[in-house]
């Protein structure tokens, strides 16, 4: 089951809507690019490498949408709607690689209208199909440091749904599965949108792997009693200084470095930015409703007028990381992003 693909029946964008989980398991269609800019901004669709194939079936979509009837008509369609697309989640890098890598193929490779609109789909199709392999093999190499018996801590939510399948945090922990090893999963909640207790506990749920919901905040505790052997987090984008990830990222990997738990984090190559330093990559803030009300409904959670502060992101200094896991191998800091992403 895929989290994202191309619908060739009605030429439309397929997701589940995450928003809906755990309780129902539903799949939507984005048949232009306000949807797909909707489905994006209120999370129906989530997590780096999902977000990056979300942009490139948003740029197939783009072409086949524009009634152009010139290359430079419709690329300048296409560059209209990726900019709309990558305006919707600033941090997450893999959105803007997409988004500008369908373009430069369109442009390199498309001599006529239809043949653009063939190129992108196809590409798009390709990059869906290599990040399913990219996932596993981030799992095969991340697997080699999990031991049989490991509890692991993991935030957020960086398994199949946050990709196209399989995952990345969670494609190491599904890989050492099956290899054999038996390992128990701690999922923190991850508030203010609980993407750990409602999507990464779903996940292992369906695939039968152990796992304990805890609060944000009792993930400390836990270190301090000697129950985490290991902490796995996926990342939406990876500089030389800091690896950004969902708030309350940057907690776990002080508290795992004062407890000596190793600090993993795993990501496609594709979330390595070499380019930015941390004066240029914006933290996303995200609407004070999704901590002023509970869940859906109008209970408050927060007075009305009390200001709120909702980072969807922070920053995790290299310092604080043990390990960087990707499809090319697991690599350890100090280590010059270039470096990896030249490989």
């Amino acid at each position: 089951m895929r989290t994202i693909e191309w619908d060739d029946s009605d030429s439309s964008i397929k997701m589940i809507d995450q928003t809906l989980l755990p309780g129902e398991l539903k799949f939507i269609k984005c048949k232009n690019i306000a949807e797909v800019c909707e489905a994006i901004q209120n999370l129906r669709i989530r997590g780096a490498p999902a977000l990056g194939i979300c942009g490139a079936f948003a740029m197939a979509l783009a072409a086949r949408l524009s009634s152009a009837s010139t290359v430079e008509g419709m690329i300048k369609d296409m560059k209209i709607a990726g900019d709309a697309v990558k305006k919707t989640r600033p941090t997450a890098i893999n959105l803007e690689w997409a988004v500008d890598h369908i373009l430069q193929v369109a442009e390199e490779e498309g001599m006529d209208p239809r043949l653009i609109q063939n190129i992108a789909l196809e590409e798009a199709k390709n990059m869906a199909d290599e990040d399913v392999k990219i996932n596993q093999k981030i799992g095969k190499n991340g697997a080699k440091l999990l031991h049989d018996g490991d509890v692991v801590l993991t935030h957020c939510n960086a398994g199949r749904m946050a990709c196209v399948d399989w995952g990345t945090a969670l494609g190491v922990i599904r890989s050492a599965v099956s290899d054999g090893k038996k390992i128990m999963v701690l999922a923190c909640e991850t508030r203010p949108l609980n993407q750990g207790s409602r999507i990464t506990a779903w996940e292992l749920q369906q695939d039968k792997i152990p796992v304990q919901v805890i609060t944000d905040s009792t993930a400390g505790f836990l270190m301090s009693e000697g129950v985490v052997n290991k902490v796995i987090v996926g990342a939406d984008r990876v500089t030389q200084e800091f690896v950004y990830n969902k708030i309350g990222t940057y907690t776990h990997s002080v508290l795992a470095k004062e407890h000596n738990i190793p600090f993993y984090v795993a990501a496609p190559i594709s979330t390595l930015d070499a380019k930015s330093w941390d004066e240029n990559v914006k933290i996303e803030k995200r609407s004070e409703d999704e901590l002023r009300y509970i869940g859906s409904g109008k209970d408050l959670n927060v007075p009305q007028g009390v200001p709120i502060l909702n980072f969807a992101f922070d920053k995790t200094p290299m310092e604080n990381v043990s390990a960087i896991i990707t499809e090319k191998g697991v690599f350890y800091p100090p280590i010059l992003i270039e470096e990896l992403i030249l490989g």
